[in-house]
């Protein structure tokens, strides 16, 4: 039987780890051809494990075919590269997926008011995580014009309408979510959809290290002003790529264009499940969504 996504070609931004790596994972496995962003090349370039590399064999191992590509979002000129290589190499863009943000960075700054941060983690924020999604939009958007149809998924939070973390980081995730709307409503006639997606909070890389375990042997994250959430209950990066994989299957997925939804949503709404076989995600408020978690 014909893998869903046999012969979409799609980006992932910031795929070493993380979300990105389990949007890249399930993308690969629906048999998409998969470029995989980010910065780390070899193991123990960085704290946490993972590397685009590695993605990418991951991605070819699942079904589909990955390539790693070394990009830092920081340089326009490397994210321009990055899809001159695929117009180049394939000829087509189907799916460009804007995950990056600069997640390990922001960990000190949890729980903050304002005037206590640096004016950099404005910089930071804002400038991977935000802007580095409207450039790499910027560069996607002419070669999917061209195939008359096509999707952007970014990456986002219920932090865009809940406060969550700090100022910048609510400012970034709201300026995504309005980013999704405005190129949305732009990019409509032209048949190209763009969907932000709410992860809840996710086991990832950096969420596990951050944990700690309690006297009953539970792994618990404690958020500093938000709560203390039990990584059991957590979802797992590949539940967030199921959502994006799912959206790129959709025929009809122009008409989510424009919109925010938490990825619990979906996967009631198209029937897919966690790798363990749930499909409800961890909520804090049901008004409000998951709780967004570091991707």
């Amino acid at each position: 039987m014909e893998a869903p996504l046999e012969g979409v070609v799609a980006v992932v931004t910031g795929g070493s780890r993380g979300i990105g790596k389990g949007i890249a994972l399930e993308l690969g496995a629906a048999g998409a051809t998969v470029y995989v962003t980010g910065r780390t090349l070899l193991p123990g370039d960085h704290p946490l494990p993972g590397t685009i590399a590695e993605t990418a064999a991951a991605v070819t191992e699942l079904g589909g075919h990955g390539v790693a590509v070394a990009c830092d979002h920081h340089v326009d000129r490397e994210v321009e590269a990055v899809f001159d290589r695929v117009m180049r190499e394939t000829g087509r863009l189907d799916v460009l997926v804007n995950n990056v943000f600069s997640s390990p960075t922001m960990v000190p700054w949890l729980g903050r008011p304002f005037w206590e941060l640096p004016v950099a983690a404005w910089d930071e924020t804002i400038d991977v995580g935000c802007r580095s999604h409207y450039v790499a939009a910027r560069f996607a958007a002419p070669l999917l014009l061209a195939n008359g149809r096509g999707l952007i998924v970014n990456v986002s939070s219920s932090g865009a309408v809940q406060y969550s973390h700090n100022v910048v980081y609510g400012v970034g995730k709201a300026a995504v979510d309005r980013m999704t709307a405005d190129m949305g409503h732009e990019l409509a006639p032209h048949g190209v959809a763009v969907v932000s997606v709410w992860p809840g909070l996710v086991r990832t890389e950096l969420v596990a290290l951050g944990a700690q375990e309690t006297p009953d042997g539970r792994r618990v994250l404690t958020l500093p002003g938000e709560g203390e959430f039990d990584l059991a209950d957590a979802e797992s990066p590949r539940f967030t790529g199921r959502a994006v994989a799912a959206l790129a299957a959709d025929r009809d997925v122009l008409a989510r264009s424009g919109r925010a939804f938490p990825v619990a949503q979906l996967a009631a709404e198209y029937g897919f499940t966690d790798v363990d076989g749930r499909a409800d995600g961890v909520q804090v408020r049901p008004d409000a969504g998951p709780p967004p978690g570091p991707e």
